[in-house]
């Protein structure tokens, strides 16, 4: 049996004892983002399972789409993705 050598770290655990792999992430063709599937992102780049570049090339986003990810998720979790709550997480 051969083992894929990738960069980087195979597995990370999070602060909850979850632990995170590449296989845990989203497809790299994902079109279709959720609240989850973003977060799963964000996390994985937080916690050195993906640097912030390969992330942005694997799943085609932007610098400032990944920057507003991580801000929303920073300052207000996991439901300030979701796209029906831009408007109250947003405002100034």
């Amino acid at each position: 049996m051969y083992i894929k050598k990738v960069e980087g770290p195979r597995a990370v655990t999070l602060p909850d004892g979850r632990v995170l792999t590449l296989a845990d992430l989203p497809p790299a063709n994902t079109r279709r983002w959720v609240a989850s599937r973003k977060a799963l992102v964000v996390m994985a780049v937080q916690y050195g399972l993906l640097n912030r570049k390969s992330a942005q090339e694997r799943y085609d986003l932007s610098d400032e789409e990944f920057t507003l990810w991580e801000t929303a998720v920073s300052q207000h979790g996991i439901e300030a993705l979701k796209v029906t709550s831009l408007q109250k997480y947003r405002q100034p």
